[in-house]
């Protein structure tokens, strides 16, 4: 068997198999998904399976020391490399050296020990996985400004004031995250508020999320979508969002909290965590919940909603709730921008003291 042929095979075994482990440990412990890190783990194994019938003779023709390519000072990326460059650029690593591989065992001297129809199936596997890795690595990013104060804007609650005002407005008083949830107007009416909002939101370096509707999320381009229990499932909404779209849920039992967890929920809402007159019965969880909730996803955004108020904000966030969601509280108020910007400094406030007491307890 050539020499030529078993080098080529070698090094780009390498290769794939040294981009497949940096995505895996990527997906394990920045990441933390367990199905991507399994199934990233999975394909290494079954490439180093694939090649086992040339171990020997891969190992008898491997010449590193006499590698031309060796000492290249050609480097990906600089300083401003990112998580994602990151992703990429192993991803191809492990795809282009698994298609030099396929290629290489349609020769005749290596179609008998390696099956390139394998090693395509493989390399097609590996295409799924970088497009899923990446949007969670862009939601992650975009998820991190889940925090502070999150104004859910609801035409009943804004006492007939336009809706991009009233967001302005809580805007200009420091809030983080924007959602339109629009219970009463047809789907028409409500893609064209979401899309003045969007891009208002866009250009307040703000999160957008729209409510229920994932079709309008995707026609606007919104960066988030919220679903509750009885929307769309997860799965269903990830095939009509960009990979980049933040999708949270609603929860209000330990089970839910699971489920959208092992679902990839971008973050969790827990609630209503005290009575509210927004929904129709809603489920009272308690601030307790939010505790419980924090302990059971320590590393989701999580998002506390339901009869919050300027009096009952600290024991939640202190509970350990990363934004509070209100609607009352700041889009019924007369000063939208005062209201949200007291809710801010109490919010801020709250998150020292909680930093202080777990600084205490440690």
């Amino acid at each position: 068997m050539p020499s030529i042929s078993l080098r080529l095979v070698d090094a780009n075994l390498n290769r794939a198999s040294e981009g497949l482990r940096v995505l895996e440990d990527l997906a394990r412990f920045v990441i933390n998904d367990e199905v991507i890190s399994r199934e990233l783990k999975v394909a290494r194994h079954e490439l180093a399976r694939l090649a086992q019938p040339l171990d020997a003779q891969l190992l008898s023709w491997r010449d590193s020391a006499t590698d031309v390519g060796r000492e290249s000072t050609l480097r990906a990326g600089g300083r401003d490399r990112n998580l994602l460059a990151v992703v990429r650029a192993n991803a191809k690593r492990a795809e282009e050296s698994l298609r030099v591989i396929e290629e290489l065992a349609r020769l005749p001297e290596l179609g008998a020990c390696v099956s390139p129809g394998d090693i395509e199936r493989l390399r097609y596997a590996v295409y799924d996985i970088e497009k899923r890795l990446a949007g969670r690595v862009l939601r992650r990013e975009r998820a991190a400004g889940l925090r502070g104060l999150y104004v859910v804007v609801d035409r009943e609650a804004s006492r007939g004031r336009a809706l991009t005002d009233v967001a302005r407005e809580a805007i200009a008083g420091g809030a983080s995250v924007i959602q339109l949830r629009d219970k009463v107007r047809g789907r028409g009416e409500v893609y064209r508020a979401a899309l003045e909002l969007s891009e208002l939101c866009a250009g307040s370096g703000v999160l957008f999320v729209m409510n229920d509707y994932a079709d309008v999320a995707a026609a606007v381009g919104a960066a988030a979508l919220h679903v509750g229990q009885d929307d769309l499932p997860l799965e269903v909404v990830r095939k009509l969002l960009s990979i980049d779209t933040v999708v949270g849920v609603s929860c209000d039992s330990t089970e839910h909290v699971r489920r959208a967890q092992e679902d990839g929920a971008d973050y969790i809402a827990v609630g209503a965590v005290y009575p509210t007159l927004q929904k129709e019965n809603p489920v009272v969880v308690g601030v307790e919940f939010v505790r419980r909730a924090r302990q059971q996803a320590p590393g989701t955004p999580l998002v506390a909603i339901g009869g919050i108020t300027l009096a009952n904000a600290c024991e939640v966030v202190t509970a350990g709730a990363d934004a509070i969601a209100v609607i009352s509280a700041v889009v019924s108020q007369p000063d939208v921008a005062r209201a949200a910007r007291e809710m801010v400094s109490e919010i801020r406030r709250s998150e020292e003291q909680r930093e202080e007491d777990e600084h205490e307890s440690a």
